[in-house]
């Protein structure tokens, strides 16, 4: 079986934060509202999500989870990837993941 992960890309040079990247990708795949979600801010403090997700700071990944998903923002060249993945065992557990990671 293959699973769908649910992605998008931002360029670096987009007027667009990556913690508004997050919100609507999650709600676009959610299908809600973006207001419907929880804050984002439960998860991670979304202005150091955006000054560490900087890809001229050496920044190259970053896990934490919210609204259901595991979100994984990784550098890419000329800007970043954000992913959605499912962080449940097939058991229906939630898996062991850390609630936030990276790695400059």
């Amino acid at each position: 079986m293959t699973s769908h992960r649910p992605t998008t890309s931002v360029a670096a040079t987009e007027n667009r934060r990556t913690s508004t990247a997050v919100v609507e990708l999650v709600a676009r795949v959610d299908e809600v509202d973006p207001i419907a979600l929880e804050p984002l801010y439960d998860a991670i403090d979304p202005d150091t999500l955006d000054s560490i997700c900087d890809p001229s700071s050496g920044f190259r990944s970053l896990s934490f989870r919210y609204a259901g998903w595991l979100v994984t923002v990784d550098s890419r060249e000329g800007g970043l990837e954000i992913a959605l993945s499912e962080p449940a065992s097939p058991d229906g557990s939630v898996a062991d993941i850390p609630d936030a990671e990276s790695s400059l």
